[in-house]
Order: C-alpha cells, then structure tokens, then sequence
C-alpha cells in the first residue's frame, strides 16, 4: 500500500525540518490510527539498513528518545530506495525515530510478529505460538516460523533470536534461511555485525559465536551493510559475504549449510515417528560389535582434536562437526598397528558444496612405500566416493578414470541433505563395494589387495588446494568386518532422519 500524497508530503516535510505544527499534529494522527500509513512509513525506513545498525545493541523496553537519537546522530547520510528520502541528515532520521518510538511502533513485544508453524525439538515452544518481541533460546532443534508478512523463516539450534518488529529480526547467534514473497519485501535480519535486508528473496544468515556473521544468497537479491563501514552492497543468487571490512569478507555460496523449509517436514515426521530413538538403540548396538574399531558420535565431553565447528547433528541436541575454513579439520588415531583384511567405513554426511577436486572423509596419514594399505576415503571431484588403500591395483578391466576405486552414483542430488555413505573393502575377496543411503552402488574388482592399515588420520581440510570438505560429519563408523548388503541397509533405515 502507497499512502496518498498529502501523507507523503507530511513526512518529507517532516524530513525536511519545513513541517508546520499543524502538519506535525496531522503526521502523528495518522500514524497513531492508520495502521497502512504506519506501516509504509516503517518500511521506507526499514529498508535502509543503516538505519537498522542503530537498533544492533539490545535496547529496553523503556527507551528514551534521547538515547536513540545519541546513537544515529554519528550514523551516515542514508538514502531511501523509494526516493522519497532524497537526503536526510542524520539528526532529522534520529527525530523520525523519536516520533516512532514515541508511538511505540519499534519497541519489541508490542505486537504479534510471527507464528510458530512447527517446532520439533525446541523446549518450551509450541505449534501456533505467537512470537512478539521476547528473546528466544533455543538449545535443541530446528523451528519454522511465519511472520504476518507470510516470510518463512527457518532457525536451526542452537540459536538466540528475537523480533523487533514484524519485519525485523534481530540474531544474536545461529543459522537461519528464509523464504521472502513480495508481501515481506524489506524483511531485516539484524546481526552483532551488520544487518541483511531483503528485497523479495531467499537468503540465509549464519551467526557463530564471534558474531562474523555470513548471509548467503539463494535466489534474488539482499542489501548487505557490515555495521563498522556503514557501505552498502547488494548481493544477489549465488553470492555469500562476510559482515567484516577486510579482504576475506567474500565467502563461498554454502545454501547446503542452511535447513529450508522444504526440508523441515520430513525431517519433523521422522521425529514424530521415533526415528531419533531407533537410531539410538542401533548405535547402542554397534558400540557393542567386537569388531568396531572407532565410533565417533561427537556426543562424548572429551571432543577429538583440531579445528572445527560444533553444530546440531541429525538429531536436536545432538552434535556434529562442521568443516567450512581451510584447515578446519579433525586429528584422530585409530586402529593403531594392526592391518585389517576387511574394513567398513560409514558416516551421515551434509555436504553443502561439492566440486573440489577432494571431500576428505577420513585420511591417514601415511601415503608411502613404507605403509602398504594405508586408506583414503573421500567424495571425489566427480562428485562420487572414493576409497584408495596405498600400492593397491585395479584389475584390468576396471573402468575408473583415475586409478582407484569409485562408485557410480554421484552424491550430488543429496547436496544439501543428510545423507549417509559406506564403503566395504574385502582384501581377500580383493573388492571394494560402495552404498549410497543404503542401496548398493557398484563394486570395484581389484588386482593387488593390501590389508587395511589405520593409525593417524585426518578428516576435514589441509591448508592445500586439493582437499576443501565443506559439510558435517555425523556418526563415524569404522568396523573391522565387511558388511553386506542387508547391514548396510538396515544401518542406513536404523539412522535415517528423514520420513
């Protein structure tokens, strides 16, 4: 809605420091009881996000005036999209402010800014629930909300968030994605670092614990603006930006690293269906297996060594190493001296970029004549699985392009999605078989055949250009025996989060 252009007059007068007492006893009127009026003129300001970065900072509920008007009197000129702004000084945006704060349109709490659509895993938290303007925690997994503009908007755990307006949300810390129709254009994400404001997208913010936060374009376009240098940039499908001002502030489009909502569903059905406690119970019996050599589940106090981010695994509350950075990476050693005939190599896997020439799943670190057998499991540059053991052969007739063993199926389609990879070496039968969310792949025959040798290995990325895995690791399994197909099948249905 437009307002008529006796009101838009009102307010560049306003602006323009021309308004008369009566014009601004007119103004007030009809934002205090138009509610159209009152929104298109808290949009026309919305839309400028250095107006937004005044609002970072938690402000009470009991605001004065005065204090905001502190704040933006050392902000930047701003200009409005709409041209109606064409030049206003930084005092005439702080008296604009005033007269919303004294209506009380932007304190949080005073109206309803979105709804609940599903919450699965969240404490304390319901379907249909009305957000306002309180902060919210949440711990453990993942909610869907939809504000009074119809933006979805998904937030992952763990998460500290709240609306300061129905088409402003301020992120403290977490992963969001959101779906923007033209009814919620301007919808403003305001983070520790800088501010993301919409223009009819999809977009995610990604806010860690020291407040650098990322906005990732999925489709359209968002206005960008790191609070420190107050410059806009525009961002559109496929580009990603890092709220800093140095030269590292460009990132890597990661829309895989993000839940969206055509996820959400699924994923909520699993747990409604006692998945997360079937998978419990089959991990229970793995820990039980005598010929398990290592299972790393990330849930333990005593975390493995390196670099890496901790976010939610497959399950709310659980945990799962997040690889993005080069030299992010996790040390670890297993298996010790001992050679194995017969290895099986398992992990849940969100890979939310692919196309590197390597995605190390697990790297030992030995690569020499003097360790025979030493394995090297990835997702290749081809975008399939890979299993290299050191001085192994194909068989003649093998078809890879590259020497080693590969599977046939690429993972590209299950970007962005959990998705769960298994490799069964067989020395003696001289195959390595591959699986793919439980249904076997292809096998690869084998001319030379070395035993399986472990020990010190990495999983994650080497300060080099050939491996950069992008994604998490849920549920490492490394079992001295070959499964077959059946175990393979039933440890994939046994773990699936998805319904």
């Amino acid at each position: 809605m437009t307002p008529d252009r006796s009101f838009q007059q009102l307010v560049q007068q306003y602006l323009d420091g021309t308004a008369t007492p009566d014009g601004m006893q007119r103004l007030n009127q009809q934002l205090r009881t138009v509610p159209e009026a009152r929104e298109w003129f808290i949009e026309l300001l919305n839309i400028d996000s250095a107006l937004a970065a005044a609002l970072i900072d938690e402000p009470a509920d009991d605001v004065a005036s005065v204090a905001v008007v502190a704040t933006v009197s050392s902000g930047p000129r701003v200009q409005s999209r709409r041209g109606l702004l064409t030049a206003a000084t930084p005092a005439l945006i702080a008296a604009c402010l005033t007269l919303i704060l004294a209506v009380g349109l932007l304190l949080p709490g005073r109206q309803p800014s979105a709804r609940v659509v599903s919450a699965a895993g969240v404490s304390g938290m319901e379907n249909n629930e009305i957000l306002r303007g309180d902060w919210i925690t949440i711990d453990a997994g993942t909610v869907e909300l939809l504000t009074t503009r119809q933006a979805r908007i998904v937030i992952e755990a763990p998460a500290r968030f709240r609306f300061l307006s129905e088409q402003r949300l301020q992120l403290k810390s977490g992963r969001l994605a959101a779906n923007v129709p033209p009814s919620a254009r301007g919808f403003t994400v305001v983070t520790p670092s800088g501010d993301a404001v919409d223009l009819g997208t999809r977009f995610g913010v990604d806010v860690p614990e020291d407040g650098q936060a990322e906005i990732h374009v999925f489709e359209g376009e968002v206005i960008a603006q790191p609070s420190r240098s107050g410059q806009h940039r525009s961002l559109i499908g496929g580009q990603a930006l890092r709220l800093t001002d140095g030269p590292e502030s460009n990132r890597e489009l990661r829309s895989a690293a993000f839940i969206h909502p055509d996820e959400i569903g699924s994923l909520h059905a699993a747990l409604a269906n006692g998945q997360q406690q079937r998978a419990a119970e089959a991990l229970a019996r793995l820990r039980r297996d005598p010929a398990l050599i290592a299972l790393l589940d990330f849930e333990s106090d005593t975390l493995p060594e390196g670099t890496y981010r901790m976010l939610q695994g497959r399950w709310p509350g659980s945990r799962a190493p997040e690889f993005s950075r080069i030299g992010d990476h996790i040390k670890l050693n297993v298996g010790g001296d001992a050679e194995w005939p017969q290895l099986t190599l398992a992990a849940w896997v969100r890979l939310d970029r692919l196309g590197d020439p390597y995605q190390s799943l697990l790297h030992t670190d030995g690569w020499d004549d003097s360790n025979p057998g030493q394995v090297h499991w990835m997702v290749t540059r081809y975008m399939t699985m890979r299993l290299a053991l050191y001085g192994n052969t194909l068989a003649p007739d093998a078809i890879e392009p590259d020497g080693y063993p590969d599977s046939r199926t690429s993972v590209l389609p299950e970007q962005g999605r959990w998705v769960h990879l298994a490799t069964v070496y067989d020395a003696e039968q001289k195959t390595v078989r591959f699986y793919l969310n439980g249904e076997f792949d292809s096998e690869t025959r084998q001319e030379t055949a070395h035993p399986a040798r472990l020990g010190a290995a990495q999983i994650g990325n080497w300060n080099r250009q050939d491996r950069k895995l992008s994604g998490r690791i849920d549920e490492l399994v490394l079992l001295g025996r070959a499964l077959d197909d059946n175990d393979i099948r039933q440890l994939y249905e046994a773990g699936n989060p998805y319904r």
